[in-house]
């Protein structure tokens, strides 16, 4: 059965979501694991995420080969990432809500000017983590959630993250990469940089979407 989650994302990113460009997100592993992990199906841990068995590089390839040393209470961990296949998301963006309506950050440009009664005002955004589910103009619904190094991915990911394609066309996959590695960064904390950075290549989650109407009865 779906669910009905939030989801954030900032102003540039909806953009791209508005104008057709983006369909994919990649949202860090906490805590990172220490290799790629497997979606168990059945059993006590259905729907979660964990380390494959110690054998599974033998069907699966050296991808899914586990580092030495590996404890084995490291080996019982288990991840819940928020979101799943088939879930419906509604986009929290940053927002204001005047007497009649409520307006998003994504549809003004940053010189954009606001009048009342004639006169000039200045408009306090909210950040989009307060955006109520009422305001919700963008409804997703997750088609395909895998794990991945950040590194792993290519040109057509980059364009899926909301990267313009023309680069691809013309200069290639390491361009267009290089363009999500400061995109990524940006969005990191100076002080996270080292474990989550592009150059830290951690582990994330990611998350396939498509636009979806709104929910009946939402």
């Amino acid at each position: 059965m779906s669910r009905e989650l939030p989801i954030l994302f900032n102003t540039e990113m909806v953009r791209a979501i508005l104008d057709g460009r983006k369909s994919c997100t990649r949202r860090i592993i906490k805590p990172q694991p220490q290799s790629r992990l497997c979606y168990t199906f059945a059993g006590g841990n259905c729907g979660t995420w964990g380390y494959p068995s110690k054998t599974a590089h033998e069907s699966w390839g050296d991808e899914y080969r586990l580092p030495d040393g590996i404890t084995d209470e490291e080996l019982q961990r288990r991840w819940k990432p928020p979101y799943r296949a088939d879930d419906i998301l509604y986009v929290r963006e940053t927002w204001y809500k005047d007497k009649y309506r409520y307006m998003y950050r994504a549809n003004y440009s940053d010189s954009e000017k606001f009048y009342r009664d004639g006169k000039e005002v200045k408009i306090k955004w909210h950040p989009s983590i307060h955006m109520p589910k009422e305001a919700a103009r963008i409804w997703l619904k997750v088609t395909d959630v895998r794990v991945e190094q950040l590194q792993d991915i290519d040109g057509k990911g980059c364009v899926k993250e909301g990267i313009e394609e023309e680069p691809l066309k013309y200069v290639g996959d390491e361009f267009v990469k290089g363009m999500f590695h400061d995109l990524w960064d940006s969005t990191i904390k100076k002080s996270d940089l080292d474990r989550y950075g592009w150059d830290a290549n951690p582990w994330v989650f990611v998350y396939e979407f498509e636009r979806c109407k709104k929910p009946k009865g939402v």
